[in-house]
């Protein structure tokens, strides 16, 4: 199933929806981080949030990532219950997360918590790759099935995790999710951009496919 038609329909930005960060270019749901001025980021997060959510089977994203210090390019799910007990007790699966200084790892994880928790407890797992994630498209994959997630990069796997691996909480990731897609500049994860940043960078994602 092409997912890019329900992908566009359920297009935010942070702000407004600007061609300038989110488009649909030949084919493609490209996200692009910009500049303005001195420290005037935009970029864009795409949420399907009511329009579309899945429970298990295989997801396959096939996307580029845009490179350097300061962006963190992320391809992530939240449970549908989200508006009735908050993050993290809905969970997240993070099919994949990268910074972009490390062109050669991404990373995948859970989390999950109480409701109200105010933090995450999670489990995370690097791939090291030996091509670039710039310079060419990837599949990120995840096979979701009752009590066990396994994570793969171009088909190869390296990672599964299944409720034992949440240190004795309830496993939040039976029911149905929907996807975001975003581009983040700054924060914890990818750290602040830099000097060697180069504005603009987009992750092109070529397509969204779910098998159930």
């Amino acid at each position: 199933m092409d997912a890019l038609a329900f992908v566009a329909g359920g297009m935010k930005n942070y702000k407004t929806i600007r061609s300038r960060t989110t488009a649909l270019r030949d084919g493609k749901l490209v996200i692009t981080a910009t500049k303005g001025g001195t420290s005037n980021f935009e970029s864009s997060r795409i949420i399907i949030k009511n329009k579309k959510t899945f429970r298990y089977g295989r997801i396959d994203i096939r996307a580029k990532l845009p490179k350097g210090q300061g962006f963190g390019p992320a391809l992530w799910m939240l449970g549908e219950n989200i508006d009735e007990v908050g993050w993290p007790a809905c969970g997240e699966i993070d099919i994949m997360e990268h910074v972009g200084h490390k062109e050669n790892e991404t990373s995948a994880a859970i989390h999950w918590g109480d409701r109200d928790q105010g933090f995450s407890n999670f489990k995370t797992q690097e791939f090291k790759h030996g091509r670039s994630f710039h310079d060419e498209f990837h599949l990120f994959t995840i096979i979701w099935k009752p009590n066990a997630i396994d994570w793969y990069v171009n088909d190869t796997k390296f990672l599964t995790l299944k409720p034992s691996d949440t240190t004795g909480k309830e496993w939040r990731f039976n029911q149905p999710f929907f996807f975001i897609f975003n581009v983040a500049v700054g924060g914890r994860l990818p750290g602040s951009p830099d000097e060697t940043t180069e504005f603009p960078q987009s992750m092109e994602i070529d397509y969204v496919r779910v098998f159930q």
